[in-house]
Protein backbone atom coordinates (compact mmCIF):
# COMPACT_ATOMS: atom_id res chain seq x y z
CA UNK A 1 0.00 0.00 0.00
CA UNK A 2 1.51 3.59 -1.11
CA UNK A 3 1.98 6.12 1.75
CA UNK A 4 1.82 9.48 2.07
CA UNK A 5 3.59 11.80 4.65
CA UNK A 6 0.98 14.57 6.11
CA UNK A 7 1.83 17.01 9.15
CA UNK A 8 -0.96 17.59 11.81
CA UNK A 9 -1.30 19.49 14.35
CA UNK A 10 -3.08 18.91 17.41
CA UNK A 11 -3.88 20.55 20.86
CA UNK A 12 -1.01 19.44 23.63
CA UNK A 13 -3.79 17.31 25.42
CA UNK A 14 -4.43 15.71 22.93
CA UNK A 15 -1.16 14.51 20.90
CA UNK A 16 -0.54 12.65 24.71
CA UNK A 17 -4.00 10.98 25.02
CA UNK A 18 -3.24 9.74 21.17
CA UNK A 19 0.75 8.87 21.73
CA UNK A 20 -0.50 7.03 25.34
CA UNK A 21 -3.70 4.90 23.70
CA UNK A 22 -1.14 4.04 20.31
CA UNK A 23 1.04 2.97 22.89
CA UNK A 24 -1.48 0.57 25.09
CA UNK A 25 -2.52 -0.71 21.58
CA UNK A 26 0.94 -2.07 20.54
CA UNK A 27 0.69 0.38 17.33
CA UNK A 28 2.67 3.65 15.96
CA UNK A 29 0.52 6.76 16.28
CA UNK A 30 0.81 6.68 12.30
CA UNK A 31 -1.23 3.30 12.13
CA UNK A 32 -3.24 4.79 15.01
CA UNK A 33 -4.59 8.12 13.29
CA UNK A 34 -4.74 5.81 10.15
CA UNK A 35 -7.44 3.47 11.38
CA UNK A 36 -9.27 6.66 13.72
CA UNK A 37 -9.81 8.47 9.94
CA UNK A 38 -10.61 5.13 8.27
CA UNK A 39 -13.25 4.75 11.23
CA UNK A 40 -14.51 8.31 10.83
CA UNK A 41 -14.87 7.73 7.25
CA UNK A 42 -16.88 4.24 7.56
CA UNK A 43 -19.26 6.21 9.96
CA UNK A 44 -19.46 8.92 7.52
CA UNK A 45 -20.32 6.79 4.66
CA UNK A 46 -22.73 4.03 6.95
CA UNK A 47 -24.43 7.90 8.43
CA UNK A 48 -25.24 8.75 4.47
CA UNK A 49 -26.48 5.61 3.86
CA UNK A 50 -28.89 5.84 6.84
CA UNK A 51 -29.46 9.53 5.44
CA UNK A 52 -30.34 8.23 2.00
CA UNK A 53 -32.61 5.33 2.98
CA UNK A 54 -34.93 7.98 5.15
CA UNK A 55 -35.50 10.07 2.26
CA UNK A 56 -36.70 7.10 0.64
CA UNK A 57 -38.88 5.39 3.08
CA UNK A 58 -39.37 7.64 5.85
CA UNK A 59 -37.69 8.81 9.31
CA UNK A 60 -36.73 5.87 11.33
CA UNK A 61 -39.28 5.28 14.65
CA UNK A 62 -38.68 5.36 18.05
CA UNK A 63 -39.25 1.54 18.33
CA UNK A 64 -36.69 0.81 15.29
CA UNK A 65 -33.88 3.13 16.84
CA UNK A 66 -34.72 1.69 20.34
CA UNK A 67 -34.30 -2.30 18.37
CA UNK A 68 -30.67 -1.11 16.56
CA UNK A 69 -29.18 0.23 19.62
CA UNK A 70 -30.37 -2.79 21.83
CA UNK A 71 -28.84 -4.77 19.01
CA UNK A 72 -25.19 -3.22 18.90
CA UNK A 73 -25.13 -3.81 22.77
CA UNK A 74 -25.90 0.09 23.76
CA UNK A 75 -28.25 0.50 26.93
CA UNK A 76 -31.74 1.44 26.29
CA UNK A 77 -32.61 4.99 25.68
CA UNK A 78 -33.05 7.21 28.71
CA UNK A 79 -36.67 6.88 30.24
CA UNK A 80 -37.18 4.02 28.21
CA UNK A 81 -37.03 0.24 29.49
CA UNK A 82 -35.80 -2.51 27.48
CA UNK A 83 -38.81 -5.64 26.83
CA UNK A 84 -37.64 -8.94 27.47
CA UNK A 85 -38.28 -11.39 24.89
Amino acid sequence: MATEKMSVSFPTELSEEIRQDARAAGMTVSAWLAEAAAAQLRSKGLGDLLDEYEREHGAFTEEELEEARVRMGYPPARGRRRSVA
